[in-house]
């Protein structure tokens, strides 16, 4: 039978590093936490739970997921961030192509997602099945862009998809997602810095888009009060990354008094 590491990229997730280890702990033949040397106990609690760290420094998530591959020695490999739990479901459906590990097959999978936001599992508003990126591949077969957020891969074959979900908690509180709308803004603008013209007006004309998507194509009023908060997220979120970008480029500054 084939093997599968399993690595999980946390930093400063000491509430939730362990509840993420303990998915994968009991069936994978072992356990990275990809840290970028956090300042909590998230590397301690790790190694306590038989997970083995490997620090590195971020540069973006796609330079952090290309060294947490190379760190993984088995030919399959399992990725997880510290707020997902691998499900019994999957973890069946997982080792079931790991022992097949069949050379015709696809060389990587889709894994679709279970969110729980605001006290509910959300069933729309593009949050389900809510593919991230390829999570379950052949050693060797992925590759990511190495840039600072939303970084692309390449599979060198077949993607296949998962049929049981993982399941995802992003969110302990609404303070959290109103940070990770101030952080991926930040790192969206200076992402398209150099490609594409940020003003005021495209800020919201992007936001308001992603809104009416959110919340009716992808039928996020289904979802009621999370529905309209993930909605105002990615609002928030876009409009912000082009009012940041405009901000990079015009270099807004106080007048000088004489």
């Amino acid at each position: 039978m084939s093997k599968v590491s399993a690595y999980i990229i946390g930093y400063n997730e000491e509430r939730k590093i362990e509840a993420a280890i303990r998915s994968v702990i009991d069936w994978a033949d072992e356990v990275i936490v990809a840290d970028s040397f956090s300042t909590d106990k998230t590397a301690e609690l790790s190694e306590k739970l038989g997970a083995r760290v490997v620090q590195i420094p971020f540069e973006g998530f796609g330079k952090l997921r290309n060294v947490a591959i190379r760190s993984c020695q088995y030919p399959w490999v399992f990725s997880l961030d510290a707020d997902e739990r691998c499900t019994p479901e999957a973890r069946d459906e997982i080792l079931k192509i790991v022992k097949a590990n069949r050379a015709d097959g696809p060389v990587a999978y889709w894994v679709p997602r279970r969110n729980f936001f605001m006290g509910q599992w959300v069933k729309y508003s593009g949050w389900y099945p809510d593919y991230r990126q390829p999570q379950l591949f052949k050693n060797g077969t992925m590759r990511y862009t190495e840039v600072a957020v939303h970084e692309e891969f390449e599979a060198d074959g077949e993607i296949g998809k998962l049929t049981n979900p993982i399941w995802q908690f992003p969110f302990e509180n609404l303070t959290q997602i109103l940070n990770k709308a101030n952080r991926y803004s930040t790192l969206g603008a200076e992402k398209l810095q150099h490609k594409k013209k940020g003003n005021t007006w495209k800020a919201f004309t992007h936001g308001f888009a992603i809104f009416f998507q959110t919340y009716f194509f992808r039928l996020g009023f289904l979802d009621g009060r999370a529905g309209f908060t993930i909605a105002v997220y990615n609002f928030i979120s876009t409009y912000f990354k082009y009012a940041k970008l405009a901000e990079l480029q015009q270099g807004w500054k106080e007048p000088v008094t004489d």
